[in-house]
């Protein structure tokens, strides 16, 4: 039997942090071209080499003086200066100002010798012959002129390090010519998947063989550049020993920080610790922090590394609680203002597993103003917006787009109170709440519906579980096919219903024949159904009992005798998928379904889909704008669908 290596003592998440700040991942500055500045940060003060501007220039259309010349010139007693020339800007004039002259200027000009003052165009007449001008104000020395070095002195200090260098900085260092500006360097981050599974999106995934497409790696990359480092991709691991130890030593030898997802948790094929054990140093194991425990930190050769969870939500929320402020401190890049910020918890939250946890959510707005409410210090929060739990499991791919960030839950907390202000770390600066957010049922209607709004989110949670959350009062509307708001005892508006025929999908040309639904229950056939929370499983339920009665036997005889009833798929093309891998012969869906996939189709009956909307937020602008578009779009949308209609 294969040694097993067990967890060290879980640390707390504040040696973490400690852990990877111990860790240098500092680069060597680094100088770029001016073009390609932008978002860097300097690694050294700048001081001016020349004078901005570089002479004394004029601040406006009009005419160079001496202003002397001008004392005691007004409306009814203008001041007549000859007029010696003109001095256009990017020119060397070619004029001196004598007593009693003047030459007409451009903005940006250069002041011309004996010139001290510019007398703005309004306040001026040119004579007829143009050959004198009129001056009907009186100006001091310095008017209407910037001197040279008025905006930056030579030698003066320009911009200090640590300037983060956006447009404005970009202008300023045009202006003084600087071609390349020395930056500090970005950390190189290799990027290690491991796991014998995984496959790089491009190739050919064999489901069968149980592998999966690697999220991680891309998902990581990202994370990384928008934190300030610089990605490197690395093939990916096996768990083999010798294979992991090679790549890490490769990417420990060419990167700042090397990071890893996957092969760190307790597991007989895990060996990246023995890897960063026998070839570095192992600093930590395990962290007391869900999700996530299984993290790794130490150094390989003269690289930082850190083992991240392989599940990607997992493994992005560590990156962002932990490894992210190490790489932006690396950088120079200040951690952005909007990267938390604070919401309501839309429904109490319970958690006693003494570790942090790391609590993904999801936001929204309610789309109207709030009496403040009081947070857990005694505080208060008057904003609309909404935290709400997205608790699919660390292994969920989808939790990455429907989680916006997460809240950490010291320890110590038994729960979070429902409408408790709690602070939201955004899983990146560029979050933005969804304008509408929906849930319920898979619905091919609805997902067509959903393409014409501007940033929707809809969460196929189910009939029966949107009605829920509709009437905890956390989306905007919710869809369902299990029964109308009244029946379901649940206030809400509705926007519109619309019909849907629903049956069992079967192969192409319906090989075994299948006639009805006594046939699932009368023969050996394989099926597949949708989860409880569907209305179509539920509208099933409401057929086989009505089958029963006919029988006059018990729906629950008859559901005992339907081979797969239990076998539940997630969404409403699901067990039409698995129909057409041959891997049942019959599913429940929609004719649409079957029409799509090339299936055939048994009709069992209609069902009527509800669109409710929170009556809370009925004025909110995203749920105006589904309204909109139910009312503008709808009709031709179920034109399109096989089975749909009012």
């Amino acid at each position: 039997m294969t040694d097993r290596k067990e967890f060290r003592d879980l640390s707390d998440p504040e040696d973490a942090r400690e852990a990877i700040a111990s860790l240098d991942l500092t680069p060597d500055p680094e100088q770029v071209p001016l073009e390609d500045a932008r978002g860097r940060t300097l690694a050294e003060r700048i001081d001016a080499g020349l004078d901005v501007p570089g002479f004394d220039r004029a601040s406006m259309d009009g005419y160079a003086v001496r202003a002397r010349d001008t004392f005691g010139a007004d409306e009814s007693d203008p001041a007549t200066l000859e007029l010696v020339g003109t001095v256009h800007a990017g020119t060397k004039p070619d004029v001196e100002i004598a007593e009693d002259q003047a030459a007409e200027i451009s903005t940006g000009a250069v002041m011309p010798e004996g010139a001290d003052a510019v007398v703005m165009v309004e306040r001026t007449d040119e004579t007829e012959e143009g050959e004198a001008v009129e001056i009907r104000t009186a100006v001091a020395p310095g008017d209407h002129v910037m001197l040279a070095g008025a905006d930056v002195a030579a030698g003066e200090r320009a911009l200090g390090p640590g300037t983060r260098l956006t447009a404005r900085e970009i202008g300023l260092l045009s202006a003084l010519g600087v071609e390349e500006v020395p930056v500090r360097g970005k950390p190189t981050v290799g990027i290690v998947s491991t796991g014998d599974e995984l496959v790089r999106p491009g190739d050919e995934v064999d489901s069968a063989a149980g592998q999966i497409y690697d999220v991680n790696s891309y998902t990581i990359a990202a994370a990384v550049a928008e934190a300030g480092g610089e990605p490197e991709l690395y093939p990916h691991a096996g768990d083999d020993y010798d294979e992991m130890e090679r790549i890490l030593r490769e990417a420990a030898d060419e990167c700042d920080l090397v990071l890893s997802s996957g092969s760190t948790s307790a597991s007989a094929v895990d060996v990246i610790y023995q890897v960063i054990e026998e070839r570095g140093e192992l600093l930590l194991h395990g962290v007391a922090v869900k999700p996530g425990k299984p993290m790794l930190v130490g150094r390989v050769a003269d690289s930082a590394y850190v083992g991240l969870p392989g599940y990607p939500v997992s493994a992005l929320t560590i990156f962002r609680t932990f490894v992210a402020p190490a790489i932006r401190n690396a950088a120079g890049v200040p951690e952005p203002a909007t990267a938390t910020v604070e919401a309501r918890m839309a429904t109490e939250e319970r958690y006693s597993e003494g570790r942090m946890r790391m609590m993904p959510v999801g936001l929204t707005e309610t789309g109207e103003a709030r009496s403040a409410s009081k947070n857990a210090s005694g505080g208060t929060a008057s904003d609309d917006l909404l935290a709400y739990v997205v608790d699919k499991g660390s292994g969920a791919t989808t939790s990455l787009v429907e989680a916006d960030g997460v809240v950490e839950v010291p320890a110590d907390t038994a729960y979070v109170a429902e409408d408790e202000t709690v602070a939201v770390q955004l899983f990146s600066p560029d979050v933005r709440p969804p304008t509408v957010l929906g849930v319920g049922e898979d619905d091919p209607a609805l997902a067509r519906l959903l393409d014409s709004l501007e940033r929707p989110r809809y969460l196929s949670v189910g009939s029966r579980e949107g009605l829920r959350r509709l009437r905890d009062g956390v989306p905007d509307f919710a869809v369902t096919s299990a029964g109308t708001a009244e029946d379901r005892g649940v206030e809400a508006t509705e926007l519109a219903a619309y019909r849907r025929e629903w049956g069992l999908v079967v192969p192409a040309g319906n090989p075994e024949e299948i006639g009805s639904l006594a046939d699932l229950v009368d023969r050996d056939l394989r099926f597949v159904n949708r989860g409880s929370d569907s209305g179509l499983r539920t509208s099933l339920g409401r057929a086989i009992a009505d089958l029963a009665d006919e029988r006059g036997s018990s729906r629950h005889d008859l559901v005992a005798s339907i081979d797969g009833f239990e076998l539940a798929a997630k969404a409403h093309e699901s067990p039409a998928r698995k129909v057409a891998s041959g891997q049942a012969d019959a599913g429940l869906g929609l004719r649409a379904t079957a029409e799509k996939l090339g299936l055939g189709f048994v009709s069992v009956g209609t069902e009527e889909v509800h669109v409710l909307a929170n009556p809370e937020r009925a004025e909110k602008s995203g749920v105006r704008e589904l309204a909109d578009a139910l009312d503008d779009e709808l009709d031709e949308i179920l034109a399109g669908l096989s089975g749909f209609g009012q």
